[in-house]
């Protein structure tokens, strides 16, 4: 693999995602680290997310919303999704390996790993609606 000439944008980029626990979006990445680099684009934002994904640093997320989430968390671990405020959160439990073992038995290939994302409404948007029906 050609190593990548060492910038300053692209660690400030990759320290800025490590920082952070809500999976932002590039473009959420891109206000947060203009405070630092002002003069920065938009398109540098994206292309050294995309280089960093592409180098296995961080890791490109969907979740249906129309936007790509990032996330500096790259071991094996399960997502939470806001319908409402669309917020994007890790669960704080381990993966269940016992579901490669499962998912192997209903396929002829190798079975290597799982990605899950749970949907629903979190505290903060149940705790909105609750005080809309009062």
């Amino acid at each position: 693999m050609k190593t990548r000439k060492y910038s300053r944008q692209r660690e400030s980029i990759k320290s800025c995602l490590a920082g952070r626990c809500d999976h932002p979006t590039a473009d959420a990445l891109y206000a947060s680290i203009r405070e630092e680099f002002p003069n920065i684009s938009l398109g540098t934002v994206y292309r050294n997310l995309n280089l960093l994904v592409e180098l296995g640093e961080i890791q490109k997320l969907n979740f249906g919303d129309g936007a790509d989430h990032f996330d500096s968390k790259v071991i094996p671990h399960y997502h939470f999704f806001c319908t409402c405020c669309h917020q994007v959160s890790d669960l704080s439990m381990g993966p269940f390996e016992e579901m490669n073992a499962l998912a192997q038995r209903y396929h002829e290939g190798m079975i290597q790993g799982h990605a899950t994302t749970f949907y629903g409404i979190c505290p903060a948007c149940c705790k909105k609606d609750e005080g809309l029906q009062q």
